[in-house]
């Protein structure tokens, strides 16, 4: 049970292992795919690696959210799941920018992969899960985030990402009926930090072991809103002294919320973000090579403008 505290959105106490259906119906799909399907969609090491980390991870969340474990505990469970699934050899070695890749250092990023790769996968554990604080929020972003994913990485020949697109999608689906608009029942740790070490390997999986070779771009793009959110409240806390380990309530959305604005209203504005950063991701992925960093330009200005009023406001209505 999720009991509310001084900085909760809620007021009542709610059940909060929501995530093992999410995480249930992806695993009983992964058995599926790999027990079903003739031919391996992807090398069977790479499958197994994605798969038993994401169980890995889901497992260790689930006994957090049973017996509420420190911040540091948590944050080291994360650092284990991210170091075996590049055990697997899940790793950004090149980066796939679209039809044309950037090479360093005879075809490949070196040392220096496995350095994006850990901080690419932790920084979506923590944006996603810091994002999980109102109704619906982290599960109506989830499923728009899929949806366009789905369809980007069928439209180009996938064969591996848009099942397991479709299948994080059905299984968030099922849950967000109980989440949104009231919030009878939340996802929890093993529902987040599931769903953002998932998408952050998948994105990586669908850009360079997957038949489509979706660029590494679209994940990114499609939860921008989140991205921002979280390391630009993590610099703004920084640079005032804040202790940026400190559970707090001043995220943008949290601000948003709290100035008087409700869970449907907020969550309502940012799946509508969502939905317009996935029709960006669409445009995107025909446009090639570097080029396609171009199109982050005015979700980022629209992200600034958002953040300066947010922020303005709160401090108006002395939320800072």
């Amino acid at each position: 049970m999720d009991i509310p505290n001084g900085r909760s959105s809620h007021k009542t106490s709610t059940p909060t292992i929501g995530g093992v259906a999410i995480v249930f119906t992806f695993f009983f799909s992964m058995l599926l795919i790999y027990f079903v399907e003739d031919k391996p969609m992807i090398t069977e090491r790479y499958f197994l690696g994605f798969t038993f980390s994401s169980l890995l991870i889901a497992g260790m969340s689930l006994y957090d959210d049973l017996k509420q474990k420190a911040f540091y505990i948590r944050l080291l469970t994360h650092v284990v799941a991210v170091i075996i699934v590049m055990s697997f050899g899940i790793i950004i070695h090149e980066v796939n920018f679209g039809y044309n890749l950037l090479f360093v250092n005879n075809n490949s990023l070196g040392m220096i992969g496995y350095f994006i790769t850990f901080w690419w996968i932790m920084g979506m554990i923590n944006a996603y899960n810091f994002m999980d604080g109102l109704n619906g929020m982290a599960g109506g972003n989830a499923i728009i985030a899929t949806v366009f994913f789905c369809i980007i990485s069928f439209s180009q020949g996938s064969n591996f990402t848009y099942i397991v697109s479709y299948t994080l999608g059905a299984g968030v689906l099922g849950f967000l009926v109980f989440n949104f608009p009231k919030g009878k029942l939340f996802m929890g740790d093993v529902g987040s930090t599931f769903l953002g070490f998932t998408f952050a390997v998948l994105s990586i999986i669908a850009s360079l072991y997957d038949s489509a070779h979706t660029s590494l771009l679209v994940i990114p793009l499609l939860f921008f809103h989140f991205i921002y959110d979280t390391f630009f409240t993590f610099l703004r806390r920084l640079f005032k002294g804040e202790n940026v380990f400190q559970a707090h309530r001043t995220h943008l959305y949290q601000l948003f919320n709290r100035m008087g604005y409700k869970h449907v209203t907020v969550t309502g504005f940012y799946c509508a973000v969502a939905f317009i950063q996935g029709i960006g991701a669409i445009g995107m992925v025909t446009i090639p090579g570097l080029a396609r960093l171009l199109v982050f330009i005015p979700y980022l200005i629209f992200q600034i403008i958002y953040s300066i009023i947010v922020i303005l406001y709160a401090r108006k209505k002395g939320l800072l």
